[in-house]
């Protein structure tokens, strides 16, 4: 209770301290306190040298395609360097671009690595002339190549495509190039039949696209192009059902066949444009008799004998019918 009592004597004497306290010329002070010691830094850095790593992307152009690098070629260089520390500071929040290694303009004189002064010279051009290289890792980036051979490979696609409910895919997916080349090994390239994409799921397609995807990597294979264009023809599909008589065929003159029912709802979808061209004499249902007469149940399963070209899905219902044999007088 004491506590309490103290805070809420001193309350008024504290809310009017911060009241009246003079932040601004605080905050002002601050400020040109840390600018001074900017200025401290900055006169301090162009007297006195500084050492740095820094590491440096690089991006290979311009690779022949029917060559494989011996070595792995690295994705980064890291390089040591000493400079005043002014400059070492826009270094610091200098974005550093890609370093780009020309293969072919390299080994057009029969280098097969990128070292000393041609090595350096290209690492000058991400730094500044006051700056000093102390050491680079790699020392020394190998660029020898072994010649591949080469096999065309058609492309196939692995994945899966599914439309909207109106929708169907209405023909086989094709690509663009329909192949591709690879180059390999003989070993690695005999094994090879086909190039297959990675493994796509396409959902929900509303209509007819084309699409990049990639071919699936294979180690120690090269393809060339590394990405195709799948082209999915989609289009607008509604359905249709026929009643389809059921008949039979190669049966004995001496006997007729009786199907219970006699006949059966074919349901199949098509698109708008063909729909007023298929017709129910576009089907057939006709069972052979010398596959069905010695089913000991009495039934035999439906299927289609006769059906159009242009239709998908086709259902029969029922799937399967008893059957009944007569002597004829």
């Amino acid at each position: 209770m004491e506590i309490k009592a103290i805070i809420k004597k001193w309350q008024p004497g504290i809310k009017a301290f911060f009241s009246t306290f003079p932040w601004k010329n605080v905050l002002a002070f601050l400020f040109f306190l840390l600018l001074a010691f900017i200025f401290w830094l900055m006169l301090f850095f162009q007297k006195e040298k500084v050492g740095s790593t820094y590491k440096i992307p690089l991006k290979y152009t311009n690779i022949p395609e029917d060559v494989v690098f011996d070595q792995e070629l690295p994705s980064f260089l890291e390089v040591s360097v000493e400079d005043y520390g002014a400059q070492i500071f826009r270094l610091d929040i200098k974005k550093m671009d890609s370093l780009e290694i020309n293969v072919a303009k390299i080994t057009e004189t029969g280098n097969k690595a990128l070292q000393g002064d041609q090595y350096t010279q290209l690492i000058r051009t991400r730094l500044f002339p006051s700056t000093t290289i102390i050491g680079s890792y790699p020392t020394l980036i190998s660029l020898a190549t072994s010649k591949l051979q080469s096999k065309e490979l058609r492309v196939v696609f692995d994945g899966e495509i599914t439309t909207s409910r109106a929708n169907l895919v209405a023909d086989s997916a094709t690509f663009i190039p329909e192949v591709v080349m690879a180059y390999g090994s003989k070993k690695s390239l005999d094994s090879l039949k086909r190039a297959a994409t990675e493994y796509t799921v396409f959902k929900n397609l509303k209509a007819t696209s084309q699409l990049p995807i990639k071919i699936n990597k294979v180690e120690g294979v090269k393809f060339i192009p590394s990405q195709v264009d799948i082209y999915i023809p989609i289009e607008e599909y509604t359905e249709r059902t026929f009643e389809i008589p059921i008949t039979a065929i190669h049966v004995p003159s001496k006997l007729d066949v009786k199907f219970f029912p006699s006949r059966a709802n074919v349901t199949f979808s098509v698109t708008l444009e063909e729909y007023k061209k298929i017709a129910a004499e576009d089907f057939a249902i006709e069972l052979d008799y010398r596959k069905f007469h010695t089913n000991e149940d009495g039934r035999v399963t439906l299927e289609l004998t006769k059906i159009p070209s242009t239709i998908i899905n086709p259902r029969i219902s029922p799937a399967s019918v008893e059957f009944l044999f007569e002597s004829k007088p």
